[in-house]
C-alpha cells in the first residue's frame, strides 16, 4: 500500500503520515489516556512533548475539531525528563494533566510537585510489570498478574501506589491463585502513544539505529493501536518508500498513524547527555 492510499483513521482525516507536531497533537483529545516512550532522554520525543505544552499554552482554542488537549492522564514506564524543568516537565500544568501514572518519577520534579500538592493524582507502579502491562494492553487481556510489589507501597494494604489523598481509583488488585498471593495491575486502553526513531519511511516503516535503546518502543504502539488510539512517531529523516532494510524496521507501518520529524537536533538528543556517539547506537 502507498503512503498516499492507506485508509485515514477518523481523527487524522488525512491520507499522510508525515506531520507536523503540531498537526499531530492536534489530534489529542480531551481526556485522552497519552503514553510517552522512552528512557529520560533516550527515545523521548521531545519536540512532540514540546508541542503538547503548547498548544495547550496557545490563545486560540481553534475550531471544534481541534481542541487543545486537557485533562490527559500521562503514563511513563520511565522519567520522560531531565530532571529539571524541560521533557514532561513542561506538561506540568494543571488542567493540561489530570493524573500521572509511572513507574519512575526522578527526571520529573514539575509533576512531583503536583502530585505532593494534591493537584493531579499520581500512581508509582513497578517499572517492570509497568512494561509488561503494555504488552498486556496489546494483547487484549485484562492486566498483568505478578508477584513483584507484595508487601510493599504498591501493594493495595499498604496503598496501591497511591501518591496522594487525590488519588482514589484502585489500579492494582491483590489476588490469590493456588494458595499464592498476587498482585493484578490492571489494564487500561491507551488512546495516544508517543514514540521515537530514527528513521521513517512515508508509510510510518520506524527503524532505531542510531536510538541509544529501543526500550517498549514496539510493545507501546501495539497496545495503542490495537486500543483503537493513535501512533505518533518522532524520527530524525525521511527515507525513500521500499529503501528501509526490513530487518532494521523495529515498528511497522501498519500501527503508525503520523510521523513527526525532528525540526532541531536539541529535540533529538541520543541520550540526556549525549546528542549523538555511535557507541551507544545499533
Amino acid at each position: 500500500m502507498s503512503a498516499t492510499a492507506f485508509v485515514p483513521t477518523s481523527r487524522t482525516g488525512s491520507t499522510g503520515k508525515i506531520v507536523t507536531a503540531r498537526e499531530a497533537v492536534r489530534l489529542i483529545r480531551p481526556g485522552d489516556t497519552v503514553a510517552l516512550g522512552g528512557f529520560f532522554y533516550a527515545g523521548l520525543a521531545l519536540e512532540v512533548v514540546h508541542e503538547i505544552a503548547e498548544v495547550y499554552e496557545s490563545a486560540d482554542d481553534g475550531p471544534v475539531a481541534f481542541r487543545k488537549p486537557r485533562d490527559l492522564t500521562l503514563v511513563f514506564c520511565v522519567s520522560p525528563g531531565d530532571t529539571k524543568g524541560d521533557g514532561a516537565n513542561r506538561l506540568a500544568r494543571p488542567g493540561l494533566v489530570k493524573r500521572a501514572i509511572g513507574g519512575h518519577w526522578t527526571g520529573v520534579p514539575g509533576l512531583t510537585s503536583l502530585v505532593t500538592g494534591n493537584q493531579i493524582e499520581g500512581y508509582n507502579l513497578p517499572l517492570g510489570p509497568m512494561s509488561h502491562l503494555y504488552r498486556d494492553i496489546a494483547a487484549g487481556k485484562p492486566g498483568h498478574l505478578s508477584r513483584v510489589g507484595l508487601g510493599t507501597f504498591v501493594d493495595p494494604r499498604f496503598g496501591g501506589g497511591k501518591l496522594n489523598d487525590t488519588t482514589t481509583e484502585d489500579l492494582v488488585a491483590l489476588i490469590e491463585i493456588n494458595g499464592r498471593e498476587y498482585l493484578f495491575y490492571k489494564a487500561f486502553p491507551i488512546n495516544i502513544a508517543i514514540i521515537r526513531g530514527t528513521t521513517a519511511d512515508p508509510d510510518g516503516n520506524i527503524t532505531m539505529e542510531r536510538e541509544a535503546l529501543t526500550c517498549d518502543t514496539l510493545s507501546l504502539a501495539m497496545a495503542a493501536h490495537n486500543s483503537g488510539g493513535l501512533v505518533i512517531a518522532q524520527v530524525e529523516r525521511i527515507a525513500e518508500t521500499g529503501t528501509l532494510n526490513p530487518r532494521q524496521v523495529k515498528v511497522p507501518g501498519a500501527i503508525v498513524d503520523c510521523v513527526v520529524v525532528a525540526t532541531a537536533p536539541a529535540h533529538h538528543r541520543q541520550t540526556l547527555a549525549t546528542a549523538y556517539n555511535p557507541a551507544y547506537a545499533a
